[in-house]
């Protein structure tokens, strides 16, 4: 949607954006809003949010009746003031599963695509599980300082860096390493159950949490529910941990490290899952407090492939170096689609309806589930993964309230922030996304283009169409680089 048409919708401007978009103000008041607080209660308003700094100060119902009597008791003028009367704010959003990437199949590509269409889509707060770790690290702390507009980061670096630790004394050396690098967690992958039991302890005794991507291989959600782990990401070890017979019935043709092997079959793992099996595996997981960041959006092109490769923001938002990544290429990691079926989208349609069931099964056992996207693969875009996920979320049975507490307070709750971020409540870091429609009715207004106009993150208002502004202009340019391109001898 160009910008000029998102103002139309928006409504004249009732202050000047320029004077408060990208700076953190002494006192700000953000009038007549409806809250979603992200606790999973309904919506109330409107009430008045004032921002001191960089937290909220107070959140008071406005009395609408003594308000047109002129003797309404509404907090002070702030130096800033944003009228949203008509207008829903919710907590800013938790991406419990982002790469901060600076380039795709080996072609240049700028941060800010990444860190800008987060912040237009209303994430606040990233956490990073895989990036270049230095260049992170820098990035974290000019988003702490507010010199760059990027969500916060949390940064859990790759535990298995050149293969990883073969025992369980190099595990605990390589947890020392990360937790003295400065790294906030570890990400877990392709682990064995002796590293990983040594990993788990110290990384408890460090204090850092964990991401494990469980896949295919010795440890999977009984190791996660024995040991310990923070979070489950995406689901493989979930159903694994559940067979019939501990092992999935694969062809003897077939190589895991063939990805387009991996994708077709793990798209048939859900239906060897055995039912009374994966309830013990879920009640074992929640008592143990391991959360679930499912990911949904990300496999969604295995069920509906000219879906993904369609999307209608691709015009205007896919850089050439994500469009040359995304192609089929067994170089690049999820480009598989290698003479993808209609028996292949249909599995994972069954595999997408057992998974969701399992989620919302979790869920209802008390299981704490999160937010993520891990785009920059297969198809998915920053902030616009993220959005899809929240829908994907309501398609599985959750309430919009629930999708929303799950992309809010559950994610700060799953990075030990939960007194901090994550809710639209006095005391609480400032982080907000003012939409201008109700999401709760609709959450493709929260698309990048849509509705959003205001993400505040750690005090500081983004005008989320200048934000994508800029997005569509990184992208315009680098397609006119490769028109210009000279051909090579």
């Amino acid at each position: 949607m160009a910008l000029a048409t998102l103002v139309g919708l928006l409504g004249a401007q009732s202050t000047d954006i320029s004077a408060i978009a990208g700076k953190r103000h002494g006192r700000m008041v953000i009038r007549g809003v409806t809250v979603i607080e992200g606790n999973g209660t309904p919506a109330a308003g409107p009430k008045d949010i004032v921002i001191e700094n960089n937290r909220i100060t107070q959140v008071v119902a406005v009395d609408p009746v003594a308000a047109t009597q002129g003797n309404s008791r509404r907090p002070a003028k702030g130096d800033v003031e944003i009228d949203a009367a008509g207008k829903y704010v919710l907590p800013g959003f938790v991406n419990l599963h982002g790469h901060v990437q600076e380039e795709r199949a080996g072609i240049p590509l700028p941060a800010d695509f990444c860190l800008k269409l987060w912040l237009g889509s209303g994430i606040t707060t990233v956490r990073d599980v895989g990036s270049n770790f230095e260049r992170s690290k820098t990035l974290r702390a000019q988003s702490a300082e507010g010199t760059v507009a990027a969500p916060r980061l949390f940064l859990y670096p790759f535990f298995a860096r050149g293969g990883g630790p073969k025992n369980a004394e190099e595990a605990v050396a390589r947890v020392r390493e990360i937790k003295k690098s400065g790294a906030d967690g570890i990400k877990l992958s392709g682990i064995h159950r002796d590293v990983m039991t040594a990993t788990l302890a110290e990384a408890k005794t460090q204090g850092l949490r964990t991401a494990h991507h469980t896949g295919v291989e010795e440890t999977n959600a009984w190791d996660d529910a024995n040991l310990g782990t923070t979070s489950i990401e995406h689901w493989y070890g979930i159903p694994d941990a559940a067979l019939r017979d501990g092992v999935q019935g694969f062809p003897p043709s077939y190589n895991y490290n063939n990805e387009t092997d991996r994708f077709r079959y793990a798209g048939r793992l859900w239906r060897e899952a055995d039912p009374e099996k994966l309830g013990k595996v879920l009640d074992a997981l929640v008592a143990a407090g391991v959360a679930w960041d499912p990911t949904l959006n990300i496999y969604e092109a295995s069920r509906d492939l000219a879906r993904a490769q369609n999307q209608p923001w691709f015009r205007d938002y896919l850089h050439p170096a994500m469009e040359e990544f995304f192609k089929p290429n067994p170089k690049n990691h999820g480009s598989y689609f290698f003479g993808w079926t209609t028996a292949d989208e249909v599995f994972w349609k069954e595999n997408y309806r057992i998974w969701m069931a399992a989620l919302r099964d979790f869920g209802r056992r008390g299981g704490v589930i999160g937010t993520g996207e891990d785009a920059g693969f297969i198809y998915q875009l920053q902030g616009f993964g993220y959005i899809r996920e929240l829908e994907l979320h309501q398609e599985a049975g959750f309430h919009p309230l629930k999708v929303i507490q799950h992309a809010t307070s559950n994610g700060a709750r799953i990075l030990g922030k939960e007194n901090e971020i994550g809710r639209v409540r006095a005391g609480w870091l400032a982080d907000l996304v003012i939409v201008n429609a109700n999401p709760l009715e609709n959450f493709k207004v929260l698309y990048p283009g849509g509705a959003i106009e205001w993400t505040v993150k750690d005090g500081i208002p983004y005008h989320a169409p200048a934000l994508l502004a800029d997005v569509r202009g990184m992208v315009a340019k680098a397609r006119f680089a490769v028109k210009v391109r000279p051909t090579e001898p």
